[in-house]
């Protein structure tokens, strides 16, 4: 196919009355000038977003935590109502979920999404299939070990975006190989058995196009330096530039911790007892000194910042704007889903900046002095670095994950190029992308998906059976 765009986001900047061919799903030519028979776009098109950071289960669970307690709540008092919202979870709902959130991200300007994914067995805690010779689900497929991880691939092949699986290593409910809670039964391997499930979803990958798959270890108190060194080992015997995340520094008691049992800050530990490189992304890593900031850029890892649930949860501040002027590499992610929007994950990533420092315009460069350009070329880039996918800019060769602005909302804003990507991101009250394309497939059109209103009626159904249990 080919696309015609008025105004266009290139590697470069902005380019305008460009013509791409789109071919299998990558962008094989960008000429100047309107082609006969090019679709056009209704407004500006620029890269689509990728989120370095999801939980899908958790988007049913917003809105159900805010009850507050007194004064006392805080991560780890929420982690508690997870656990038991999660145990009531089957595998037909992990998809529903999954499909609906899915969906949402694609209306928003998210393009794909790396999926943190640890609800691995059944309700009680068994494996799937592990009683059986084949095992059986209410969905009629047969049970294995990756019927979790199936469930995440067909709820990104019905709703089109692209997927990065991370199926999560999770062994110990803290430092010192502490034993699991019951709220975690869930969450379970072996090393020997995770690895296999490993296994098990590349293989799976191989039969869903615009996916890939890595690992995600937890965290340093959910795993131990054994185990780690394992998976990681395996992963890469698979493909050695799989993306490989953990969660890290989140909160300061996890900091606290680790120097408690290990008499190292947790960002420090893992740059001396892992070969952290390009396709790490550090999940949080909010309470980090300065000699951990400089050793993640030093090894080229990706910080991953997920700014609504960061604060949502009371976590904390990443020290971005230190980061990103040592030259850096974000990604953003929307985690726990209190908010599927990346707009407000990069509006808020600048706003905490200000807050702390007092000043405006701060995430821009004397290359880049729009902030929502810089911000929304960086995330995307980074993006796309911490799930090691094709995408995050518009070039030829590049797989054509893009976004076309309605071009009804933005021009009630400064709209010319040099301003656009800060009305969008500082000044936008509604939605403003219109349409979005994956992989060279239109996903969304003016705002609406296909599946939307099944999607969204199987998730309500599902919200009112959590509600009355």
């Amino acid at each position: 196919m080919k696309l015609y765009a008025e105004n266009i986001l290139l590697k470069d900047g902005w380019a305008t009355d460009q013509t791409l061919t789109i071919e299998q799903g990558v962008i094989t030519a960008i000429e100047a000038g309107m082609i006969v028979g090019a679709e056009v776009a209704k407004g500006a098109v620029i890269p689509g977003m990728v989120n370095c950071h999801s939980h899908a289960f958790q988007r049913a669970f917003a809105g159900f935590s805010e009850q507050g307690s007194e004064g006392q709540d805080s991560f780890w008092t929420w982690r508690k109502i997870m656990y038991q919202f999660l145990a009531q979870l089957t595998e037909v709902d992990a998809k529903n979920i999954a499909k609906q959130l899915y969906i949402e991200m694609l209306k928003m300007g998210y393009t794909r999404v790396a999926e943190f994914h640890y609800l691995h067995h059944d309700i009680d805690g068994s494996t799937y299939g592990a009683n059986t010779s084949e095992g059986s689900l209410s969905n009629g497929k047969s049970a294995s070990l990756a019927t979790m991880a199936q469930a995440i691939f067909d709820a990104a092949k019905e709703s089109g975006i692209g997927l990065t699986l991370l199926p999560v290593l999770y062994q110990h409910s803290g430092f010192g190989e502490q034993a699991p809670s019951d709220g975690q039964k869930r969450f379970i391997n072996s090393t020997e058995q995770f690895n296999q499930l490993v296994s098990d979803c590349f293989i799976l990958s191989e039969q869903y196009s615009n996916t890939n798959v890595g690992i995600a270890p937890h965290s340093l108190r959910a795993v131990d330096k054994t185990s780690l060194t394992s998976a990681v080992a395996h992963v890469r015997s698979l493909d050695n530039q799989a993306p490989i995340h953990i969660h890290i520094s989140e909160q300061q008691k996890e900091v606290d911790d680790c120097l408690a049992h290990y008499g190292k800050r947790p960002v420090q530990w893992l740059l001396d007892n892992a070969e952290l490189d390009k396709h790490w992304c550090l999940i949080h890593a909010t309470h980090i000194d300065e000699a951990e900031r400089k050793g993640i850029i030093a090894k080229q890892a990706i910080a991953g910042i997920c700014p609504t649930t960061e604060a949502n949860l009371g976590d904390g501040i990443f020290p971005t704007t230190e980061f990103m002027a040592e030259n850096g590499t974000i990604a953003i992610g929307s985690d726990s889903h209190i908010s599927v929007n990346p707009i407000e994950e990069l509006r808020w990533l600048e706003y905490a900046q200000r807050l702390t420092k007092q000043q405006r315009a701060i995430l821009a460069t004397s290359e880049q002095v729009s902030v929502g350009q810089n911000l929304w070329q960086q995330a995307a880039r980074g993006g796309a670095q911490s799930t090691n996918s094709n995408t995050g800019y518009l070039a030829i060769g590049k797989q054509a994950d893009l976004l076309v602005l309605d071009s009804d909302k933005t021009k009630l804003f400064a709209n010319d190029n040099q301003h656009l990507l800060d009305s969008v991101i500082f000044a936008s009250q509604q939605n403003p992308i219109a349409d979005v394309m994956v992989n060279g497939q239109w996903q969304i059109k003016a705002q609406q998906h296909v599946d939307q209103v099944q999607a969204s009626d199987n998730f309500a159904t599902l919200l009112a059976r959590l509600s009355a249990s």
